[in-house]
């Protein structure tokens, strides 16, 4: 016994069945409407995310010990890129800064600020006249010139910065470069 199969021997499908097996025009163009929908929530999402990665908030890794014990090596932070929009610096902020002697970024903390003369001598640190009282270095650290002599003196002229690392002997910073000008500061580090 064989068996034959041809169209018209078929039994015809029950009415509307055909147009319910394919999709419908107006089906496709909601698909592709959505997809598109999905690409641009995507694009907008990544742009908002360089945007705000760029001019607001961004992760930081630090890279050696300059900041020890405050910061550790290879840990992240945030660094606020907009805080200085809406204000100075201060004395004890943690920076990142543009650094002037090998152009990579820096974390370091500012010790004066415009106006401000700071005076180095046998390990101790003065900010106009006075001893600095450092409570975030470890006690008894000292704060000796990168010079050959025992004292060194710098003024922050405007827009200048004077900035050290927390490890001071660890530290390349204002006492090899000088007072940093304010456009190097790229923000305030958050811990």
């Amino acid at each position: 016994m064989s068996l034959k199969w041809s169209l018209s021997e078929a039994s015809p499908l029950p009415q509307g069945a055909a147009e319910a097996a394919l999709p419908a025009a107006g089906d496709r163009r909601s698909v592709w409407r959505q997809l598109g929908q999905f690409a641009l929530v995507g694009v907008l999402a990544f742009a908002s995310y360089l945007f705000i990665s760029h001019f607001f908030l961004q992760s930081v890794r630090v890279v050696g010990i300059s900041m020890a014990p405050t910061l550790h090596d290879a840990d992240r932070y945030l660094l606020n890129r907009w805080v200085f929009h809406l204000r100075d610096p201060r004395p004890a902020d943690i920076v990142v800064l543009r650094d002037p002697l090998d152009h990579g970024c820096s974390v370091k903390r500012v010790i004066a600020v415009p106006g401000d003369t700071v005076y180095l001598r046998d390990g101790i640190l003065y900010v106009n006249g006075k001893r600095m009282e450092e409570p975030y270095l470890v006690p008894g650290t000292a704060t000796f010139t990168m010079s050959r002599s025992n004292d060194q003196i710098f003024r922050c002229a405007k827009d200048e910065y004077f900035v050290l690392g927390d490890n001071r002997n660890n530290s390349v910073d204002s006492r090899q470069y000088g007072p940093v000008p304010r456009w190097r500061i790229l923000g305030l580090i958050v811990h």
